[in-house]
């Protein structure tokens, strides 16, 4: 089982082997977390994205961190929240297994998540704070390379609503 901590931090200055980053379809960057990342890499990292041709719902990909402390930057697109009816939960955790799968295969001990579709995506805190804690407990259960996992939060707010999450699980 993974160490699975909260901050309240900048991911892109973070000494990890991967953080992940909340991405459009696209992956050619956009704004929130996305563009920051996307201006910390540098532009070798839009030209990585550009190569991999887009990432569907759900999904992840990889490309190296450029000019980020972190060795890789792992691109998950999150659902738009469309009232809950549509998938979203089952999406918003694919984008946590499939970061947490591709973080595995390429060795990672360490790895931070922003809160994924939170943002414009409109996802809600709380139950976005939920579908993160369970599915990553759950996806490092078992014995792998993952040794911990960082939840970047932007706000106090968000900070709060992972401590809570991750001390009811400690409990």
């Amino acid at each position: 089982m993974a160490g699975l901590r909260a901050l309240q931090t900048d991911i892109t200055t973070l000494t990890v082997d991967a953080i992940v980053n909340a991405a459009n379809a696209s992956l050619l960057g956009g704004g929130g977390v996305d563009g920051a990342i996307h201006r910390a890499a540098g532009p070798a990292l839009l030209e990585a994205c550009r190569a991999l041709g887009g990432c569907p719902t759900g999904e992840s990909r990889i490309t190296d961190g450029f000019g980020l402390p972190a060795r890789w930057v792992i691109h998950t697109v999150g659902p738009i929240w469309r009232g809950g009816g549509h998938n979203e939960a089952r999406l918003l955790a694919a984008c946590y297994r499939s970061a947490l799968a591709l973080a595995a295969t390429q060795g990672c001990t360490s790895v931070a998540f922003p809160c994924i579709s939170t943002g414009v995506y409109a996802y809600p805190p709380g139950p976005a704070a939920d579908i993160a804690v369970r599915t990553v407990r759950e996806a490092t259960a078992a014995p792998g390379p993952v040794r911990e996992v960082l939840f970047v939060c932007f706000s106090s707010r968000d900070l709060a609503l992972y401590e809570d999450r991750l001390s009811a699980c400690a409990r």
